[in-house]
């Protein structure tokens, strides 16, 4: 038997030139595509301001997760990709911990040179899984 696939997007003009869905649901396991800071109107939000970009990013990712009726406490695994990391480790960090509570899911933190959007500072992804009891 196969697994059935879903496919979630925002409806960003992005997706359908760049080709991919925000997220896909794979059986209990969904993948979520790095998140950014954007409204809902596809207007980038926080230029220049790390920790708003990164709160805005979390509030996008919450909006992934409420779709799969998922909770922060059944993602397992980040990414998180960060530009100018020595300048924003920490701030990442705090947000991050802030953002997860007790929970510690494994998590991928790295410094690169460049992101899809000029002014984008941070791009985070997730893997969750539904099968894990929300606490």
């Amino acid at each position: 038997m196969s697994a059935q696939v879903q496919e979630f997007g925002f409806g960003m003009p992005w997706e359908s030139s760049y080709g991919y869905s925000q997220a896909t649901q794979v059986g209990d396991t969904v993948y979520v595509s790095g998140q950014l800071s954007h409204d809902r109107h596809g207007t980038f939000v926080g230029a220049g301001d790390f920790e708003l970009q990164v709160r805005t990013t979390l509030e996008n990712m919450d909006l992934v997760l409420s779709h799969f009726g998922a909770g922060r406490s059944q993602i397992v695994e980040t990414t998180v990709l960060v530009r100018n990391l020595r300048e924003n480790f920490d701030t990442a960090a705090r947000l991050h911990a802030e953002y997860f509570g007790k929970h510690r899911p494994a998590s991928t933190v790295m410094g690169i040179a460049d992101l899809a959007l000029p002014d984008q500072l941070v791009e985070i992804g997730a893997l969750v899984r539904l099968d894990v009891k929300p606490q």
